[in-house]
């Protein structure tokens, strides 16, 4: 007889959808006019749509990685999954509170990071979004495959939270962006949960930098994907508010002849499982941003 498995979800009932699924996941199709990729962060100008592109869906097989999360790294995923142990004496993190989320849970991120991402030696938390599945929330989990960053914004983002002197220094050294990403929800996740791409799967063609506007006048870049079938998709069932994904938008060890960094980029999406229950809790989750230096 088989051992039994182990179980998080023990005493949920009934429990989260698990193990292999097909999914469709929204993919890049071009602007009809062949003109640059756009996208508007807030409500755009009046003569301007919200992008520029629209999307295509593949049906896509994932992977879950319930049970083998220590077999993906960064440096061939781009992507790393963590159980974080709740420490009694940590302050709770009220996260409807700005105030609380910056002075109580920032400093767990760059705790993590530092103790994940080996060599590392100094972080920089530059922003976070909640997502929340309400149609009152101001954001709501993005179903389209994207990476959050490309080297050009990589760049701009250094520059940008830096003094010029140090950021010369900085980057003259290993710099990553790693967005760590956590569900809300006081249950398993069930509704839109994340989907993520083996960098190591990634082609060069598959990725098209998008310009990510804001209404403030900074232009960044993001990036969307193209379908491509030899991409290896993922997901982690049942994702508890104990467990973080690491997703690696940019690290410029990648870019070096013969690095053993394989892309360092994380395709994403939130995807909608077709197991999920009709009266699923709607998913809620955190995303911070991390400038990540070193070694």
């Amino acid at each position: 007889m088989a051992s039994p498995t182990f179980n998080p979800h023990h005493g949920h009932n009934p429990p989260p959808p698990s193990g292999p699924v097909t999914a469709p996941l929204n993919f890049f199709n071009p602007p009809a006019d062949g003109s640059p990729p756009f996208n508007h962060v807030d409500t755009p100008p009046a003569h301007l749509p919200q992008r520029n592109f629209t999307d295509t869906p593949h049906p896509v097989p994932l992977t879950d990685i319930r049970g083998s999360e220590s077999a993906f790294t960064l440096d061939h995923d781009a992507f790393a999954a963590v159980t974080v142990l709740p420490s009694p004496d940590s302050t709770p993190v009220d996260f409807t509170s700005e105030s609380s989320i910056l002075q109580s849970y920032y400093p767990t991120v760059e705790s993590l990071l530092l103790t994940h991402i080996p060599g590392s030696t100094r972080v920089i938390l530059f922003d976070h979004t909640i997502r929340r599945t309400s149609p009152s929330a101001p954001r709501a989990p993005v179903q389209r495959v994207h990476i959050d960053q490309t080297a050009q914004s990589a760049l701009q983002r250094v520059r940008r939270h830096l003094p010029a002197d140090e950021a010369d220094a900085l980057l003259r050294g290993r710099y990553r962006i790693v967005n760590v990403w956590r569900p809300l929800n006081k249950n398993p996740v069930e509704s839109f949960p994340l989907a993520f791409a083996s960098s190591a799967t990634l082609q060069d063609e598959d990725v098209v930098p998008v310009e990510h506007r804001y209404n403030s006048g900074y232009t960044g870049q993001t990036a969307a994907i193209k379908y491509n079938a030899g991409q290896k998709w993922y997901y982690w069932s049942g994702m508890t508010e104990n467990e973080r994904i690491l997703l690696e938008c940019f690290d410029s060890e990648a870019a070096k002849e013969g690095s053993v960094v394989k892309g360092g980029r994380v395709a994403h999406t939130a995807f909608e499982d077709p197991r999920t229950r009709a009266d699923a809790e709607g998913r809620e989750s955190i995303e911070v941003r991390a400038l990540v230096f070193g070694p």
